[in-house]
């Protein structure tokens, strides 16, 4: 798909996607909110599952080693995909769109589609969950607190975190299976 129809295609969507993301950039308006989604969203630029990836082996012994190997080889999947992915689909953040919609912290990168946050964070839970179950209390509520932290935050339409989070699990089911 070219870049100026998928632009076409997203200025359709983002109207009707603009009063949720309002709705969720106004909730997090609250200081102690934004704080909280602004840690959330840094952790979740890699900190987190660099963490996880470092520790498996050290909680789990030397077998976990092929683990973390695996989720390695998912980080360097899912950025290669998320990058073709913005470079061709070349959506506008929320914030640049729409004036009402405050950035509550810096994004990464120019484009909006797909959350490349939330596509690392489901798949890397994907596959962590794949291999340990026990570690779901864990790796869940944190993707699903990075996947909010997008929209809250002001960084992306809800239909770019559904988006990030279906690739990153079909990514997860492809590696894991691999």
């Amino acid at each position: 798909m070219d870049a100026a129809r998928s632009s076409a295609i997203f200025r359709r969507i983002d109207h009707y996607e603009l009063s949720l993301c309002l709705l969720c950039n106004r909730a997090g308006s609250r200081r102690n909110v934004e704080r909280l989604f602004v840690v959330v969203s840094r952790l979740g630029d890699g900190v987190f599952w660099y963490a996880l990836i470092a520790a498996l082996p050290i909680i789990y012994g030397p077998g976990a080693l092929r683990v973390s190997l695996r989720l390695a080889l998912t980080g360097v999947v899912c950025v290669l995909v998320y990058k073709a992915l913005k470079s061709t689909m070349v959506r506008q953040r929320p914030f640049i769109l729409h004036k009402d919609i405050r950035r509550g912290t810096a994004p990464l990168d120019l484009y909006s589609f797909p959350s490349g946050h939330t596509l690392h964070a489901v798949a890397f839970s994907s596959v962590t969950v794949s291999y340990y179950p026990g570690l779901v209390w864990l790796v869940l509520p944190f993707a699903a607190l990075v996947a909010m932290s997008r929209v809250v935050l002001g960084l992306h339409f809800p239909s770019d975190v559904a988006a990030g989070a279906v690739i990153g699990l079909l990514l997860a089911r492809l590696i894991v299976g691999f």
